[in-house]
């Protein structure tokens, strides 16, 4: 093969287009112009090098040509015969050399262009090693003391997982095969179990009950092999295609099961089928290999479908600018050799060379701008702010109003689920009695129709302060994204819990490097969550040694204003892991807290409670009855049990405000009337008003003695210990704490793998919150739910009201995490699965799912236009459209447009409904959406989607006061909408609003004054579309 040829064989690859058959993601857009970037590759871009290199022989070659002419004259005119001449005989010599060279300066630049782009493409990605020369790496150095770096430092960590979710290729007729996978349906294919191994299985025919938007069941028949038959307009006619789709399962099977004897199974009965013997017989034609050689084109494509590849997948943040730049150093290190220059017999050799190399830059710049191209459409891909897919919400029944009971009660579904969770036993009666009496059972909204739901949320005033709880269905970066508008600073923990590389559970990585990927994965999740931690908050790792310095080291690269504390966990105390020398009983917790700042506390001390007289004993006038000014307000009898000596209440100041006018004795219940009396008889008061008193009687504060005496007990919080820098007890065993208390919530073991202990995080907790309230924190390896029942514990122990927030993209998000916070809001002890009483805690949880990355390329969309105006271009023009504009203009369509504004509550896309990719076609909502787009702080929702509209009101991170209004334009035109203006407060006549958003195109002025009489300006107020906002803010680039 020639070098040209490897050269294009290695284009191919690198451009994605050598395979042309595929027809998903961004295979479809490179390939539907495949003919074009073929084309450029074979003869193009050979063309562009031997012209280059040919205007370049053509000039020396003439001056070569004249100086030969002048030498002959001169020789001539010497009298000597130009034959003989040594100088003409050189430059005749360099003339013949010329005609041959040209070839070997045209093989130079193909094997360059070969090297140079074979260096840093490894199967499919880009990896960031910076040549010096040969083997030898140069490291990008800015002068600082200390650098930390990695091989993957300029690229973002994507996934490790299947390569194909939804395959389609193309026969030789053009007809269509795609390869989809189903959702698992039952919940215990959901699960994470180690005694299993998943494979992709040819499915059996069987009937699924399926659930539409509204809630509603309906069957749907599913067959291995199916023809669907597609209709698509072109140029302006109706064309109908088949399709040949072949369903699969990602299946939990015995372990040890073999991927290649299911393959061979699938393959003998889709070709066994009758429609594809009849009708499909291309799948059964040879493709052989040669240790394969009676291959058929079917089993070539189902084997790279079903193949797991177990490696990374990045995209580089700016491909063009590292290759441009490891380009300059090629070519001056290894292409432009100073040596060859030094010992250059005559100038034209080094300017040869230089016309070579300045052809070798202007290929390769072009072909690095196509790169480019492609990477760039895949980060934008991947850095986009991701669509909220859904939202719901559990809500426990007594912040549910009495209206809704009757709705919830004849819900099936519901009290299925709860029966599942161990909620509602064989002898609770489904009566409105059962409700009534369970005010912290859980209502989950995903079982109800949407007018349940909008009834729901819209009777909840100031929903976000009452939402307890935030769980995040998505990738954690995707995650970070698009809730770093609405949480800036305002979280006090960022906890992750990474999967890090161990030796008895290493993490399989691209080309064995596993820190470089991991440290990638870390970083740029902790310089995103960084964003949500207010001034004081506070880094939290859980790690074993294994990755502990390179943590350690990366954190303080990151963060160089933070100090990193360590504390050690006993967390598998007598088993450990490990395989050899050393059995680990211990992890680490790694705290990352603003430099200087005392903020981790340990344990309370014992002597937490001090006694101090209730009874004020100063000499100013505030410490009497009557004064100037006195207090009169606490001035009352404190009411004390004879017998018990036990406070128990109040009775109000009495007025009027005379000396000596209080009654006296004890009451008609026999308690006896203690006031605040000093020693010579003197009016005092109490050190607390009336109110003050009633609620220190509440938390048992006052105490009275046997001589009744009235003191107030002080817990004296504020005397913490040091934090102690070793964790030890049965509190922090994982197995204990962990797996062991999944299974009694769940009456089941093998829920989930290696459960964090509850009081571990607890302790991670209690070490960082000393505030009553308003606390949150953020988890982005949510795990089993750890966090969010941490989180709930403390809230119902200490009467407090603090937040979290838990991202997971595992299928267990709600199989596990959102199943277990239901069952710690409704009880704190559970056994076999049931709960053992009914010491719940009121609670709001909100879920929501987002698009993911994999999503975005399964909804790229190519419409071309009916006449193609690529074709009309002349060819300089064709080839920069190539080479610049391709993927981003002819892929626009797959984009939210202007006109999905029109109608936003229809806007659908092909969503993945499990870990394995299958995809239903699901709508989207863009009013969540936009809510975490602009950070609105939500205080009130209400829609009415029969009618056209969804209103929203709440407060902007700027503190503007905010109303967003989303309409169906079709229900809600230019003329609706004005009759709607005073009904939806649009013209804002009272001072409501700073900031109002509308859909669609209107005729409501967008801004105006109020002024008063005298010409001052008392507001403004700002109408805004939603549209441009919108996109801006989902689009915007990474920085």
């Amino acid at each position: 093969m020639s070098k040209y040829n490897e050269l294009v064989k290695k284009l191919k690859e690198i451009f994605q287009i050598d395979r042309p058959e595929l027809d998903f993601g961004i295979y479809r857009i490179l390939n539907a112009r495949a003919d074009e970037i073929n084309d450029y590759l074979d003869n193009k871009l050979k063309a562009k090098i031997q012209s280059a290199l040919a205007d370049a022989g053509n000039a020396n070659k003439s001056e070569l040509e004249h100086q030969l002419q002048l030498t002959i004259k001169a020789a001539t005119d010497a009298g000597v015969d130009p034959a003989d001449s040594p100088k003409v005989q050189e430059l005749k010599k360099q003339l013949a050399a010329m005609a041959s060279g040209a070839n070997e300066h045209e093989n130079a630049v193909f094997s360059h262009l070969l090297t140079f782009f074979s260096r840093y493409y490894d199967n499919g990605d880009f990896i960031s090693k910076r040549r010096y020369k040969g083997n030898t790496y140069a490291i990008p150095y800015s002068g600082e003391e200390v650098m930390l770096h990695w091989a993957n430092k300029d690229q973002y960590y994507i996934k490790s997982g299947e390569n194909f979710a939804n395959y389609s290729f193309k026969l030789d007729d053009g007809r269509k095969v795609s390869f989809k996978l189903l959702a698992a349906d039952t919940a215990k294919d959901n699960r994470k179990d180690n005694e299993l191994d998943r494979c992709f299985v040819l499915i059996e025919p069987h009937v699924r009950t399926k659930i539409d938007e509204e809630g509603d069941e309906y069957e749907q028949e599913y067959k291995p092999v199916e023809v669907v038959k597609n209709s698509s307009v072109v140029d302006g006619k109706l064309v109908e295609t088949e399709e040949l789709v072949i369903h699969f399962e990602y299946k939990a099977m015995k372990k040890g099961t073999k991927q290649d004897a299911l393959v061979q199974s699938a393959i003998s009965t889709i070709l066994a089928d009758k429609t594809v013997q009849q009708h499909w017989v291309d799948l059964a034609k040879r493709a052989p290999t040669e240790k394969n050689p009676s291959r058929t084109e079917l089993e070539r494509h189902l084997t790279t479908y079903t193949q797991r590849n177990t490696a990374d997948y990045f995209i580089h943040k700016d491909l063009g600018g590292f290759l441009t730049n490891e380009l300059d150093f090629y070519i001056k290190n290894e292409v432009m050799n100073l040596d060859n220059v030094q010992n250059a017999e005559v100038f034209a050799n080094i300017e040869k060379q230089l016309r070579m190399i300045q052809c070798l830059r202007t290929v390769a710049l072009e072909l690095i701008t196509f790169l480019a191209q492609i990477e760039n459409f895949q980060k934008k891909l991947w850095t986009k702010k991701k669509f909220v897919v859904s939202t719901e919400y559990c809500i426990t029944l007594d912040r549910i109003p009495d209206a809704l009971y009757q709705t919830i009660l004849v819900n099936d579904k519901q009290f299925k689920h709860w029966s599942t969770l161990g909620l509602f036993q064989q002898h609770n009666s489904r009566d409105m009695k059962f409700l009534k009496s369970s005010p912290y059972l859980m209502v989950d909204t995903t079982f109800f129709d949407s007018k349940f739901k909008c009834e729901l949320i819209r009777s909840i005033d100031n929903i976000d302060n009452e939402i307890n709880g935030l769980l995040v269905n998505s990738e954690n970066y995707q995650a970070l994204k698009i809730l770093e508008t609405k949480f800036d600073k305002s979280t006090s923990i960022i906890y992750l819990d990474p999967p890090y590389n161990t030796d008895a559970t290493p993490i399989l990585y691209k080309n064995g490097y596993k820190d470089s990927s991991w440290a990638t994965l870390m970083a740029d999740r902790i310089i995103l969550s960084k964003k949500l931690l207010n001034n004081n908050g506070v880094f939290c790792y859980a790690i074993d040694d294994t990755e502990m310095s390179l943590l350690k080291e990366l954190e303080k690269s990151i963060n160089p204003e933070r100090e990193v504390l360590q504390c050690i966990v006993e967390h598998y105390p007598g088993s450990g892991t490990g395989r050899t020398n050393v059995s680990r009983t211990h992890e680490y917790c790694l705290f990352s807290i603003p430099e200087g700042m005392d903020i981790l506390k340990g344990d309370s001390v014992e002597d937490g409670i001090r006694t101090r007289g209730f009874r004020r004993a100063g000499t100013g006038d505030n410490n009497f009855r009557i004064g100037n000014p006195g207090r009169p307000e606490s001035f009352f009898a404190v009411l004390v049990d004879p017998d018990t000596f036990e406070v128990k209440g109040v009775e109000p100041p009495p007025v009027p405000l005379e000396k000596g006018n209080y009654p006296v004795g004890e009451t008609k219940e026999g308690l006896k009337r203690v006031y605040p009396i000093g020693e010579n008889g003197e009016e005092r008061v109490w050190s607390l008003s009336y109110e003050g008193a009633k609620k220190a009687i509440e938390v048992g504060e006052l105490v009275s003695s046997n001589k009744f005496v009235i003191n107030r007990l002080y817990h004296d919080s504020a005397r913490r210990l040091l934090l102690p820098s070793i964790w030890q007890g049965s509190q922090y065993n994982a197995t204990i704490g962990g797996t062991n208390l999944l299974t009694s919530m769940f009456g089941s073991a093998g829920l989930f793998s290696y459960p964090k202990s509850l009081g571990t995080m607890e302790r991670v907790i209690d070490s960082v919150w000393h505030s009553a309230n308003n606390e949150t924190i953020v988890d982005l390896f949510g795990g089993s739910g750890t966090t969010a029942h941490a989180v709930i514990n403390r809230n119902r122990e200490k009467s407090e009201d603090h937040k979290y927030i838990l991202v997971e993209m595992g299928e267990h998000s709600d199989s596990v995490i959102k199943a277990r916070i239901v069952k710690a809001v409704y009880s704190d002890k559970w056994n076999k699965g049931y709960p053992q009483d009914k010491n719940g805690i009121s609670h709001i949880l909100k879920t929501i799912k987002l698009e993911s990355y994999e999503d975005c390329l399964n909804n790229i969309v190519l419409k071309k236009s009916p006449i193609d105006l690529f074709e009309t271009l002349p060819s300089d023009v064709r080839n920069d459209y190539l080479l610049n504009y391709l993927i981003k203009n002819e892929s626009k369509d797959s984009f939210l447009g202007i006109d999905n504004f029109k109608k936003p509550f229809n806007y659908e896309m092909d969503i993945a409904t499990d870990s394995a990719g299958a995809t239903e076609r699901k709508n989207i909502d863009l009013v969540e959406t936009f809510n975490y787009l602009i950070g609105l702080h939500v205080k009130s929702i209400e829609s009415n989607i029969e009618r056209g509209y969804v209103r929203v009101e709440g407060t902007l991170p700027t503190g503007e006061r905010t109303l967003i209004l989303w309409r169906d334009c079709d229900k809600i035109g230019y003329e609706e909408l004005n009759k709607y203006a005073n009904r939806f407060d649009l013209y804002a006549k009272e001072n409501t609003y700073d900031v109002i958003y509308i859909n669609g195109d209107h005729n409501l002025p967008t801004a105006f004054t109020v002024d008063e009489e005298d010409g001052e300006i008392v507001r403004s107020l700002k109408i805004r579309q939603i549209e441009p906002e919108f996109l801006n803010l989902m689009f915007a680039e990474e920085v």
